[in-house]
This record gives C-alpha cells, structure tokens and sequence, in this order.
C-alpha cells in the first residue's frame, strides 16, 4: 500500500480502516493553524475522499456550513489581525514593550495546548455542543478584549480566546462529516480552503485598516469588535447543526492532559522571553522533565488499553519526530519574520499599522494562492519536488528581505521588501501540503488522526515561539526605538 493510499484509508469517515480514537484525532489534524495561516488542511491527501450514503440528505447542510465556514474564517482573522495592531494596543494600554508580542502568542499558546484535549471533549459531550461553547466563549473574550484596561488584562484574555478557538476548529470536520453525504461531502471540504486563504490575506490588511481608521474613536479596540458579528451569526445558524459524536466514547484523562500542558507551557514561555537567563532555561529543563513523564503516561495508558492523547508509537521512528522538529523551526522562522517585519515597521520607522499590514499583503497573498495551487495541482503532479521549490523560494524571500533592510536609507522604508515578502509567502504555501503529506505518509493508518493532530499543535507552538522569542529580541535589543 502506498503512502498515499494509507493516508486516504486513514481519513474516511466510514471508520473501515481506522479506530474510532484515529477517526476522532484526525478531526484535530485536518484543522488550520490559527498563528501561521497554514495548517494541515486543503491540500492534505484524503480530505476529499468520503463514502456515499443512502440517507436522504440533511435539509439544514448548506445553512450549518456557512456556520462552520464562518467560525473558521473568525478564528483565522484574529489569529492574523491583531499582529499588525499590536503596537498601537501598546499605546493604548501602556507597559513594557516587551508585552508587545504576547498579544498574539498568549492566543496561539493556548490554541496549540487546547486542541486535542477539546477534540476529545467534542468526542465525549457532542461536537455541535462543544463547538457552539467555543463559538459563545469566543464571541465574550472578544468583547472583553474591546474593553481591556491594562496590557496584562488583555493577555489574559487573548489566552481565553485561543482556548476558545481551540474548541471551536476540531469540531468542524466531524461536524460537516455527519452532514454531508457522497460528493456534497467533497464540495463542502473543498470550501474550506478559500475561505482560509481569503481570510489570511483579510487579516493583516483589515488589522491596518480599521487601527488606521479609528472608527468611532475605537482604535485598536475595533479589531476585536469585528468579531462579534460574526460570532452572532455563527450562533444563531448553529442551531441547525446536526450533532455528532465518537460512536465509542473515549475518556478524556486528565493525567495524561495536565502534564502535556504545564510541561509545554515550562519550556514554551521563559524561552519565549527574548533573553533566556539561567532561571529560564533551568524552568525549561524542568518543562521538559515533565514532558518525559507524559510520555511515559502514554505509553503505559496504551498498553492499558486507554485512549492517550497521542500515539506513543509515533515517537519510536525517525521520520515523524523529525517532522515535528521540522514543522516547529519552520513555523518559528515564518511567524518571527512577520513580527520583526510588523515592529521594525511600526516602531523602529513609524510608519504606522496601515503600512504595516499593506506591507504583509503580499507575503499573506502569496501564501493563500501558492497553498491552493499546491494542495489541488502542483504536489498531485510533482510530488516532493515541490516541497524543495518551496523551501528555496522561502530562503531566497527571506534573503531578498534582509537585503532591502541592508540597502535601505537609515529611516527610509525597505522599497523591496513587499516583493520579498511575496516571495516568501508563495515558498511556505509550496511547502506546507507536500511537507504535511510526507509527514503523515511515513505512519500507519491508525495513527494518521493522532500525528496529524500533534503536528498541527507544534506548528501552532512554533508560532508562538516565532512571535514571542523574535519579539522579544528585539524589543529588548539596546537602541531600540520606542513609540510615541
């Protein structure tokens, strides 16, 4: 059996060559990536295979998914919107600027924490309810968001938010499973890519648009407001969601969740500070000790016969581990230039959110088209090679980026930079469908849905250390100007 081939028995929804925990995790690892714009999504192999039924279709089915299609499009807008207002949120709310970054990070540090575990609550209670929570939890962070007093308030909240989005992005390929029957079900997964890539290129500009506007005197609070209208919507069509739920319902284990957590939360934030000190890497050491006893607990849970969060399996190869090693450094770099591009722009040459995001335009561009190119023409085709044309392209964007800085007047904006980052945009849009292919090709069809979930969580980890450590470099660089 191919590689491919084990990748598409691993995804349908009839359960014919998986286990029920596989068919639960798999609904985590087709999800997008909140932080990078990209996940395991429309160009993975198998995401348009499904079996027909007999059942006479679900009146509501078009309805629901304009529900589901909207969530996803909200929680990929706040995931990019809010990068580009972030230095204008500083000035709002005051405080150190090394707060800066973790306006976005806190969001991405819980979503990746938050999506397997609620991936198995939508198992246990119904993923129509788990989704419809997420969706409401959502729409009040958001709310509470607008209102923030202080810088440490609004990081709290966007932690809530995240966890939010976490309950709300693995319901959705269960959801439009139990809709949608036959090549309806192909259609309505095939609507999903669009609207990720649109709303990636929304993100950055419309973030710009309105902190530049200042409707109504809101500045930067209009950011979050946005999303209220959207998540009314969403909850008053959900109600024609169809509910659906793993046949066999796993436990959820909370001895397995609690280390998985706090080990990743230890190792995640003192190195996301920018300047690691030896308190940092020493709580870093201890996260991952604690990371050690998870792994441990999934191992003697699935010799039990339990339901672990993860395969333990998947860690015992070579080629996966170093894929979730891969997907971690590249969504590190990929997130880490953006911030350092948003920064650089708005506080270091003052040139304001509306340029910043204008700026980001091509890179988020670049990276829709090149993803959807990828997943529907290019990997069917070529194969690995365009994984290779892809991570050239990155690396040239990337070095076409530091050049326009290197050649630019001191004050003066990097003329050549929006072409770079097109560049760049269009390399991670080839990299990500052949790389997630590769990824998920090299283990066994029961363990598809767990390894396309955990390598969905490292790249949202990944951001979160892009945005974090980047941000924090160079904010706390000496000589760094500060904003009026």
């Amino acid at each position: 059996m191919s590689r491919t081939d084990r990748i598409h028995r691993a995804v349908r929804p009839d359960g014919a060559a998986r286990t029920d925990r596989a068919s639960a995790d798999a609904d985590v690892g087709i999800g997008v990536g909140a932080g990078a714009g990209v996940g395991v999504g429309a160009g993975t192999p198998g995401a348009a295979e499904v079996s027909g039924g007999a059942s006479a279709p679900y009146p509501w089915r078009w309805i629901a998914l304009a529900a589901l299609l909207a969530a996803e499009a909200m929680n990929l807008l706040d995931a990019t919107i809010v990068q580009v207002a972030a230095p204008v949120v500083h000035i709002g709310l005051g405080g150190a600027e090394t707060t800066i970054p973790w306006f976005s990070a806190s969001y991405t540090l819980t979503f990746a924490l938050g999506l397997l575990t609620c991936a198995r609550l939508g198992d246990i209670h119904g993923r129509k309810r788990v989704f419809r929570v997420g969706v409401a939890a959502f729409a009040v962070a958001s709310l509470a968001c607008a209102l923030a007093p202080t810088a440490a308030v609004l990081i709290a909240l966007r932690a809530v938010q995240g966890a939010a989005a976490a309950a709300i992005v693995p319901q959705t390929f269960g959801l439009i499973r139990a809709m949608f029957t036959g090549a309806e079900t192909s259609k309505a997964l095939g609507m999903i890519g669009p609207v990720m890539g649109l709303s990636a290129v929304a993100g950055p500009a419309l973030g710009g648009v309105l902190t530049h506007a200042d409707p109504f005197g809101l500045s930067w609070r209009a950011v979050f407001l946005v999303n209220l209208p959207l998540a009314v919507a969403v909850l008053a069509a959900a109600p024609r969601l169809r509910e659906d739920r793993a046949p066999v319902r796993p436990r959820l284990d909370p001895a397995g969740t609690a280390p998985a957590v706090l080990g990743t939360a230890l190792v995640v934030c003192p190195l996301a500070t920018g300047r690691p000190g030896p308190i940092a890497w020493a709580t870093a050491a201890v996260g991952a000790a604690v990371l050690g006893v998870f792994v441990v607990q999934q191992r003697r849970a699935a010799r039990r016969g339990g339901a672990p969060l993860i395969e333990p399996a998947l860690l015992r190869g070579r080629v996966f581990p170093a894929a979730l090693v891969t997907s971690t450094l590249f969504f590190t770099v990929m997130n880490g230039v953006m911030t350092a591009v948003v920064l650089h722009l708005e506080l270091g040459l003052r040139h304001g959110p509306l340029a910043a995001g204008l700026t980001l335009l091509p890179w988020s561009t670049g990276l829709a088209v090149a993803s959807w190119a990828a997943g529907s023409h290019l990997v069917p085709r070529y194969g690995a090679r365009v994984l290779h044309a892809g991570v050239a392209a990155f690396a040239c964007g990337l070095g076409g980026a530091a050049l326009a800085y290197a050649t630019a007047a001191p004050g003066a904006y990097p003329r050549g930079l929006p072409f770079a980052l097109a560049l760049t945009g269009l390399g991670a849009g080839l990299f990500t469908p052949p790389f997630f292919t590769t990824a998920l090709g090299a283990v066994g069809p029961q363990e598809t849905g767990s390894a396309a979930g955990l390598l969905n969580a490292v790249q949202q980890l990944g951001g979160t250390l892009g945005v974090a450590l980047v941000g924090g470099v160079y904010l706390g660089a000496a000589g760094t100007p500060r904003a009026a």
